[in-house]
């Protein structure tokens, strides 16, 4: 028969997890969801000259800030009209390409410490609700 070896229970020093009942923010986070938009996009023929309904979601983070007025944080708004306005430029070959500039357009805006897009494109692939990319970019 082997001894079995009992070891004491570990203690960690009370620093090693603070206890408080203070609450703190971490981060804040705009977002839009569903946003709709019509838009030249595609890279086969049958696609040019014609508009596609994308489905855009977009979340923002800002990191722990307080908002007392609207000026104090991101209008979702101006997301929306940042997608417009890709739009609205012309012809976009990939939803990557639409993601990637919307997320870059997010971060012209230096409140915004992440960005997360996701482009949906329904009707794209047979047989599946939609399809499309999702980009994140951070600083």
């Amino acid at each position: 028969m082997t001894a079995s070896v009992v070891l004491p229970p570990v203690v960690l020093p009370q620093a090693a997890f603070p206890v408080t009942d203070t609450p703190r923010l971490e981060t804040l986070s705009v977002f839009v969801r569903g946003l709709r938009v019509e838009a030249g996009i595609g890279i086969y023929d049958h696609e040019h000259g014609r508009l596609q309904v994308l489905v855009i979601d977009v979340t923002l983070d800002l990191g722990p800030q307080a908002v007392e007025r609207l000026g104090d944080t991101v209008n979702y708004e101006t997301v929306a009209a940042a997608a417009r306005a890709i739009v609205a430029a012309g012809h976009v070959g990939l939803v990557e390409s639409f993601a990637e500039r919307l997320a870059l357009d997010c971060l012209k805006d230096a409140r915004v410490r992440r960005v997360v897009v996701r482009v949906e494109k329904p009707g794209a692939l047979q047989g599946a609700d939609a399809a499309g990319c999702e980009v994140v970019y951070s600083r």
